[in-house]
C-alpha cells in the first residue's frame, strides 16, 4: 500500500465525534441533576448546611443511585453503555429513576424540606413518568429532556438570565444527533417534555 492509498484510507474513516462525545458526557442527565440539586436547594434555603443537606438527598435519589445501577448494568452486559442506548433496555434504569425519585419525594415531604425542593421532586419524577411511556413506543431523549427542564427550572427559581443555559440544550441536541444516539426528532421531542412537563410543573407547583 503506498502513502497516497494509506492518506486516503484515513481520510474516508470516520472520525470519532470528539466535541459531541464531550458534550453528551458534561451534559448527561446525571450530571445535570447533580447541579440542579445543588442549585434550587440554595435558591430554596440561602445557607450551606441545609443546601448540602436538601440538595444531597435529591442528588442521591434522582442521580447518584440512579446512575450507580445504570452503571452497574452496562458492566455487566444487562444493556449496552451508561447511557442505554436501546430502547428496550430503558425498562429497568426508567424504573428504578421513578423509584429512588418517589422515595427522595417521601423523604423530602417527611422532613418538612422547602416548598421549591418538593417541588423540585415532583417535576423531575412527572418528566420521568412521560418520559418513561413514550420510551415504550419510541426512544425520546433523555438528554435533551432533563437539559430543558433544567433550564425552565432555573429560570423559574433564579429569574431570565437563567433562558442562557438554552444554549446548553442546544449544544447537547446537537451532540446526541451527532453521535447517532437519537434523531433531530428525537431531541425535540425531548425538549418539549422537559421543558413542558418538568418545567412546566415546577411553576406550577412553586
Amino acid at each position: 500500500m503506498t502513502a497516497t492509498s494509506e492518506q486516503t484510507d484515513s481520510a474516508a474513516s470516520p472520525r470519532v465525534p470528539v466535541a459531541a462525545t464531550v458534550l453528551s458526557e458534561a451534559l448527561a442527565p446525571w450530571v445535570l441533576v447533580l447541579a440542579l440539586s445543588g442549585a434550587v436547594a440554595w435558591r430554596a434555603t440561602e445557607a450551606v448546611l441545609p443546601t448540602i443537606g436538601w440538595g444531597l438527598l435529591i442528588a442521591l435519589t434522582s442521580s447518584i443511585l440512579p446512575m450507580g445501577v445504570i452503571v452497574w448494568g452496562a458492566r455487566t452486559g444487562r444493556w449496552d453503555s451508561h447511557h442505554v442506548r436501546n430502547r428496550e433496555g430503558r425498562l429497568v434504569p426508567f424504573l428504578t429513576l421513578i423509584v429512588l425519585s418517589g422515595v427522595g419525594l417521601a423523604l423530602l415531604l417527611v422532613f418538612g424540606a422547602p416548598r421549591m425542593l418538593v417541588a423540585l421532586d415532583v417535576a423531575m419524577l412527572a418528566c420521568l413518568l412521560v418520559t418513561g411511556a413514550i420510551t415504550v413506543r419510541w426512544k425520546v431523549s433523555m438528554h435533551a429532556a432533563v437539559a430543558a427542564g433544567a433550564v425552565v427550572i432555573l429560570a423559574v427559581a433564579y429569574g431570565p438570565a437563567a433562558w442562557a443555559g438554552a444554549v446548553a440544550v442546544a449544544a447537547v441536541g446537537w451532540s446526541r444527533v451527532r453521535l447517532g444516539d437519537h434523531t433531530l426528532a428525537q431531541v425535540l421531542a425531548g425538549t418539549v417534555a422537559g421543558a413542558v412537563i418538568g418545567g412546566g410543573a415546577f411553576a406550577l407547583l412553586v
